[in-house]
């Protein structure tokens, strides 16, 4: 197993198939490489199954147990089911989708060797949610996400991005997962700096102040320190990232973008490291250098001066947006 200068053994990989979605959703990072997504056709960059396989036969040969498929939207890859059946045993399968192309197809990715899948939902009202997500396809994402407890995934983690034009939907998604078994909700922090719009950040310390006001218990999860909290049967689960040291200490994840670049931070594009022809011998390498040059802390947080990591103290009093 591969560990970086500061302690974090690498145990999963999140590897995006594609950069296209069907959906265009007003606060899409798209994996943290910003709004690069381009027509809906299969493109010749993104890599082939072959590609993905053989990269994750050597992340298995690191110790890597587990593996996310993201995108864009990675249902859009017609060989999907394909490379879910080829990943190695040895590492558990999970998917992040928007679920509109699971009514259908959620049997066979079970039957390939899918474990588990975070749906997106942002809203339970259909104009909400096509305010969000610039699709009228909210009747397809709960038939998706129906699916998906039909073939056996429970439980299906429902993804909400938090921001001012969610906000509101929140109690309403809380007291949603609390009255339907097999569902949990995932809380995920807006990331002002990959997408612009620093306005709509919300008071991140505020929400999980109103989610333990409500909460029977509160545990943390190892990874990620993240936090979570079970209300009335029902469990929700933060993301948040922005300003939080606990959270990058406890990173054991590095992404693989769906041109075959590794990256050891979601919101860092300075260390995009290429994988050249594919071939074992390269991803090794670029495997090995992308852990050992990991960074402590996300984006500009932490700055190196003198061999040292330091807070930057100017990103901090004046971060910066996307539109920078």
């Amino acid at each position: 197993m591969l560990v970086d200068e500061f302690g974090r053994e690498v145990t999963g990989v999140r590897v995006s198939l594609t950069d296209r979605c069907n959906f265009d959703c007003v606060y899409c990072h798209n994996e943290g490489l910003g709004d690069t997504r381009g027509p809906m056709d299969p493109q010749d960059d993104e890599m082939s199954a072959d590609d993905v396989v053989r990269f994750l036969e050597v992340a298995a040969e690191f110790d890597v147990d587990a593996v996310k498929f993201t995108g864009g939207e990675p249902m859009l890859r017609g060989d999907l089911t394909e490379i879910v059946r080829r990943t190695p045993d040895e590492l558990e399968v999970s998917m992040t989708t928007n679920g509109t192309f699971l009514p259908g197809r959620a049997d066979e990715l079970v039957d390939a060797g899918l474990e588990r899948v975070n749906v997106s939902q942002d809203a339970l009202d259909p104009d909400d949610f096509a305010k969000v997500t610039q699709t009228g396809a909210y009747e397809q994402v709960l038939e998706g996400v129906e699916a998906a407890l039909n073939a056996g995934l429970a439980p299906v983690k429902l993804n909400m991005v938090v921001f001012k034009g969610t906000k509101p939907y929140l109690p309403e998604m809380v007291d949603h997962v609390a009255e339907n078994d097999g569902l949990r909700l995932q809380l995920i922090e807006y990331m002002p700096e990959l997408v612009g719009n620093a306005d709509w950040a919300v008071d991140t310390a505020a929400m999980h102040e109103w989610l333990a006001g409500r909460a029977d218990r509160i545990e943390q999860r190892e990874m990620h320190g993240r936090s979570r909290y079970f209300i009335d049967g029902g469990m929700v689960e933060v993301v948040d990232p922005v300003g939080n040291e606990e959270f990058c200490a406890n990173c054991h994840r590095v992404r693989v973008t769906h041109d075959g670049y590794l990256k050891g931070c979601l919101n860092r594009n300075d260390d995009l490291r290429p994988m050249g022809e594919m071939t074992r011998a390269e991803i090794r390498e670029t495997f090995r250098e992308t852990v050992a040059n990991r960074v402590p802390y996300y984006g500009e947080y932490m700055v190196e001066e003198d061999g040292e990591w330091v807070v930057n103290e100017k990103y901090l009093d004046d971060p910066p947006t996307a539109d920078d």
